[in-house]
């Protein structure tokens, strides 16, 4: 019987760097700074020189980095902020928390990322339902920077700011700026099946700002002064911890030949796959962390049952766009529904993607795929 797969592979790589974790884990035991270690400045300055932005901020979780940044920008009640409906829920949540009204965007069929002629009309239609438009949030769905240069003329033209929820993204590029350098300001997630990804719960918000990068620290330490115990706004617990900087300090050193690796990956699945399924598609200018590496294909759920059967592991990211959950049913899209939206959830099959997928592993889930697509 042939080993289980697994779809993202994180016992792999901590074989490679276990000995380097547990000297960094070492370290912060010994000096006891578990809450603002200098692990987590070491980290940030690292992020920093690594995406091209000037003031990075760990904190708690991608979530807490979405809603550090409206904080900042003080969203409240009667401000739209439009979302891509095809996306993780955190997306839409953050907006929620504040009171402000998430206006959801349809997609492109193509990188799943939000579409921007579909953005200018939603703009127009919030303003007719008597919402201000304050901010755009791009997610870089599966690890493809949006179109940033496109979303960005948009919202200079509309006074929106641009947020880049890079929460799969980190690692990626468009044209010449890394992810964290797109945007007004970027976000991104430490969870442990991201690209760069910790031991538990873990964010970080990137900014060119410093007078937001300011707000933020301050936001993310329940508000603080110059004074510890004088509380100069209303924040929250934000924070990263110094044993979870400590592991991603050694995860950073090996992840530009991670990337390298998630990309020829890619390019096999691509290469094997492209005639009898929608393939990713990446723009010319783009490049990307490969997160996830998601197909389209007729009678997805059929399909998925048969690699089961073959031991093959996949996910669906996502069966329900945020337009139809539960808690998000009452607000607005943007005009003439989200029907790529509603395509892509009903056909889309994400296969294993991690660095150290071999090419015998991929073989196989390759050829059962195949199999399982023809029936």
């Amino acid at each position: 019987m042939s080993d289980p797969i697994a779809f993202i592979d994180l016992g792999a790589q901590q074989a490679r760097i276990r000995d380097k974790v547990d000297v960094a884990i070492a370290k912060v035991l010994d000096h006891g700074m578990y809450i603002n270690g200098p692990e987590i400045l070491e980290l940030e300055a690292q992020l920093g020189t690594f995406s091209g932005s000037e003031h990075v901020i760990g904190c708690a979780s991608g979530t807490d980095a979405l809603g550090l940044v409206l904080m900042a920008r003080g969203l409240r009640p009667g401000d739209a902020v439009f979302v891509p409906a095809f996306t993780f829920i955190a997306t839409g949540e953050a907006v929620a928390w504040l009171g402000a009204t998430p206006v959801f965007v349809d997609v492109d069929p193509k990188t799943f990322n939000m579409d921007p002629r579909h953005l200018e009309a939603s703009i127009a239609t919030a303003r007719e339902q008597g919402l201000k438009p304050a901010c755009v949030i791009a997610v870089d769905l599966f690890g493809q920077p949006a179109d940033y240069p496109a979303l960005k003329d948009i919202c200079d033209a509309e006074g929106l700011f641009l947020l880049a929820d890079a929460a799969q993204s980190y690692g990626g590029a468009l044209a010449d700026k890394r992810v964290g350098s797109l945007g007004d300001a970027a976000t991104t997630s430490f969870f442990p099946a991201k690209p760069l990804g910790c031991y538990g719960d873990g964010g970080a918000i990137f900014t060119d700002d410093a007078d937001m990068a300011d707000h933020i620290r301050s936001l993310r330490n329940h508000g603080a002064g110059a004074d510890r115990y004088d509380n100069v706004r209303i924040g929250m617990n934000g924070r990263l911890d110094t044993i979870q900087a400590a592991i991603l300090l050694e995860k950073l050193a090996i992840f530009e030949e991670e990337l390298v690796s998630r990309q020829r990956i890619a390019e096999r699945y691509n290469a094997t796959l492209e005639d009898v399924a929608t393939v990713p598609f990446v723009g010319n200018a783009a490049k990307s962390a490969w997160a996830q590496y998601t197909l389209r294909v007729a009678d997805r759920d059929a399909v998925r049952a048969r690699c089961q059967d073959a031991g093959i592991p996949t996910q669906v990211y996502y069966p329900i766009p945020l337009h139809k959950q539960t808690a998000y049913k009452h607000y607005p899209t943007g005009p003439g529904g989200l029907p790529v939206c509603d395509a892509l959830a009903a056909d889309v099959l994400s296969l294993p993607m991690h660095p150290y997928l071999d090419e015998a592993t991929q073989d196989r889930i390759i050829e059962s795929v195949r199999t399982a697509i023809a029936g």
